[in-house]
């Protein structure tokens, strides 16, 4: 790849949500729409200041609120308005949503086999199959890296979201064990090229250690 090309590119952070009561007490959220907690407030609020000289241009988020009210922060501290993207939503987990990992479990023991083994083809009642899922974060990608061409921006969605991502840059199959993290607030970062996207750095987290702030308790 050349060094134009690499000039070329669009500069993407791309952050997984702060924390919600649902996430410490792994419910699953799916397209719910649930909102940060005080932990996940203060995660937001972190995320500003790490990225406070960070050559930000557009800031776009999930319509969900926990993806918005993430993003607040950072686009009042820099002027910006969030574009809302409901292409940015976690995966659609049907019946599942509401109910805790355990709790899956217990109702829907085969399906929860399919789930947990990543089956692309799976889909829960009523959700979105794994390969429908990935296509759909793969599109909305590469339609936002276009819309901002050569730019620096910031997505915020979810961490279906943010695995998928990964997956693509990585050239990694849907159905491989997960080695990565997906840590609430964690800043990740892409480039998107004409190959496609390119990993640049993951699972940054160290804006949230508690040691140089008064977080409140995950």
């Amino acid at each position: 790849m050349t060094r134009s090309s690499l000039n070329e590119a669009t500069r993407i952070i791309a952050i997984r949500h702060g924390q919600t009561a649902w996430n410490a007490e792994t419910r699953m959220q799916g397209q719910l729409d649930t909102a940060l907690d005080a932990r996940g407030r203060w995660q937001a609020q972190q995320l500003c200041r790490a990225l406070a000289h960070e050559p930000i241009e557009a800031i776009v988020a999930s319509d969900l609120s926990r993806a918005l009210q993430t993003a607040a922060p950072l686009a009042q501290a820099r002027g910006l308005r969030v574009r809302a993207e409901r292409g940015l939503r976690e995966r659609c987990f049907g019946n599942f949503e509401g109910f805790t990992y355990t709790g899956i479990e217990r109702h829907w023991p085969e399906d929860t086999v399919r789930w947990r083994a990543r089956d692309p083809t799976f889909a829960p009642p009523r959700g979105e199959s794994l390969a429908d899922f990935y296509a759909r974060c793969v599109g909305v990608a590469q339609r936002l890296a276009s819309d901002y061409a050569g730019r620096a921006i910031v997505w915020v969605t979810h961490g279906g979201v943010l695995d998928c991502l990964y997956r693509a840059a990585a050239r990694i199959a849907l159905d491989a064990p997960r080695t990565w993290t997906l840590d609430n607030a964690s800043i990740n970062r892409l480039l998107h090229v004409d190959q496609g996207l390119m990993l640049v750095g993951w699972g940054d987290i160290r804006h949230l250690d508690a040691s140089t702030a008064d977080a409140p308790e995950a």
